[in-house]
């Protein structure tokens, strides 16, 4: 069993012993130590919003949840149901002082979460992170006397989620009926088999083919969105059944694209191609992070804007756009921020801009993937065992390239000539990532390999 602590919250495996596994005794130690960071930050605001994916352990979590905080003396306005990104708009919406997302993003069925809200509908910061750890550590709170217990109340927000992206200046819901597209989804039957559908009727989308798009939880196959996991509707676009396939995540922060000819279109270009149209109408910086392709820097440069890379993380994402005036910025794994509609990734803003490019271009899906600039990334991993200290590990690599630029602003990326390779503790699994970049996949995994074998050797001493 495997419980994961980190300042946007805490994950883990379902059950196990206490401080083991993610179990009822840890929710409630972790809700009651974000409610009471809450309540220092924001002493006359009791609400806080609960939204939740689909996945089987959701319903248990959300009782403990909810239960807790009104124990907390919150109010809690459950949104049952619902994206990460429609979490983070109703935050807003009903003014509240936070909201509590239960949700395991990509992970496996056994895992669950609880990502962690300020009162903007954005991720803790650093400060705010390290605050609810400390108070859960101390289990330094008081929960509420029966006068003072709090209430809940349960709302639908993704009519208004869905609204709010067809206000987007840039989302043209007439050139896209217009168009007459033929769409192939494939939500992992999580909650993007309610917002998906929803979200392209919405722009006049009226041939929609429906795969794993009931929210049961029962996930038909891996559920991050990674082409070896989509051969499903990758085979489907291959018989010529739909002009584009879009792939969410169970919590649909992020966006895959599938060509019409079934190839993959690459989730690092997910970011790039609306940005490479949203940049064609308003020029501007963009952010993404240290792992993410060149590919954005290029393209930013192309429409006359500045690129900037922040450290992994969509809180780091997001302070660094809003430092440097980004008018659309986001993530490598198909997660698009576009502050117009919210800081935050949102994979219903991305089918909306994308489906609007792709309009007004007249082009294929495949046309506007050729167009871009071509980078092939690799991504590994190398699972963490109780002998392997990372700091130490990552320090030998720092060594052995330090004739190479080396940036240690997160974990430690070094540039070569050929491309990058950048390694970094998860933070929401046990590894180290081992990310590359190069013109080839070929060379693209050298790199890797050259770097692996390094962190191999260091720990086989």
């Amino acid at each position: 069993m495997s419980l994961v602590k980190s300042i946007s919250g805490i994950r883990g495996t379902i059950g196990g012993r206490v401080g083991e596994g993610l179990n009822p005794v840890d929710i409630v130690r972790f809700t009651a130590a974000y409610a009471t960071q809450r309540r220092a930050a924001l002493p006359d605001n009791k609400t806080i919003v609960v939204g939740r994916d689909a996945r089987l352990s959701g319903s248990m979590v959300e009782h403990i949840v909810c239960g807790t905080l009104m124990g907390m003396g919150y109010n809690v306005v459950n949104i049952g149901l619902a994206t990460t990104p429609t979490t983070e708009l109703a935050v807003t919406g009903e003014k509240a002082a936070g909201g509590i997302i239960l949700t395991a993003s990509h992970n496996p069925k056994q895992w669950n979460a609880l990502k962690l809200l300020n009162e903007r509908g954005e991720f803790l910061n650093d400060a705010e992170g390290k605050g609810v750890l400390a108070i859960a550590e101390k289990e330094d709170f008081v929960f509420a006397e029966v006068d003072e217990l709090g209430h809940m109340s349960c709302k639908d927000y993704l009519p208004y989620h869905v609204e709010q992206v067809l206000k987007l200046k840039l989302v043209d819901k007439e050139a896209i009926e217009k168009a007459g597209f033929a769409v192939a989804i494939d939500c992992v039957n999580s909650v993007g088999g309610l917002a998906i559908p929803a979200m392209l009727r919405a722009l006049g989308v009226k041939n929609i083919i429906e795969l794993n798009c009931t929210p049961n939880g029962r996930f038909p196959h891996n559920p991050e969105p990674l082409p070896q996991h989509l051969t499903e509707i990758s085979t489907l676009l291959k018989q010529g059944k739909a002009d584009v396939g879009f792939v969410v995540d169970p919590d649909v922060d992020r966006l895959a694209l599938v060509c019409e000819n079934g190839e993959m279109f690459g989730e690092e270009y997910t970011l790039v191609s609306v940005a490479d149209y949203v940049l064609s109408h308003t020029p501007g910086n963009t952010v993404s992070n240290m792992s993410s392709s060149r590919a954005l820097s290029d393209v930013t440069r192309a429409h006359g804007g500045h690129y900037s890379a922040s450290a992994v993380g969509e809180v780091n994402v997001v302070a660094e756009m809003k430092a440097t005036n980004a008018i659309i910025g986001g993530e490598g794994n198909g997660g698009v921020i576009y502050p117009e509609c919210h800081y935050g990734r949102d994979a219903l803003v991305g089918v909306a801009l994308f489906l609007s490019h792709l309009a007004h271009s007249g082009k294929k899906v495949s046309e506007i993937r050729k167009a871009l600039p071509e980078y092939c990334i690799s991504k590994n991993r190398i699972d963490l065992t109780p002998d392997i200290d990372v700091d130490k590990t990552l320090e030998a690599v720092k060594e052995q390239y330090r004739n190479e630029r080396v940036n240690d602003r997160d974990g430690v990326k070094i540039d070569f000539a050929e491309g990058w390779v950048h390694l970094r503790k998860s933070n929401t699994e046990p590894i180290i990532r081992v990310y590359s970049e190069a013109a080839t996949m070929d060379e693209a995994n050298a790199l890797a390999q050259r770097v692996i074998d390094v962190v191999n050797k260091v720990n086989a001493r």
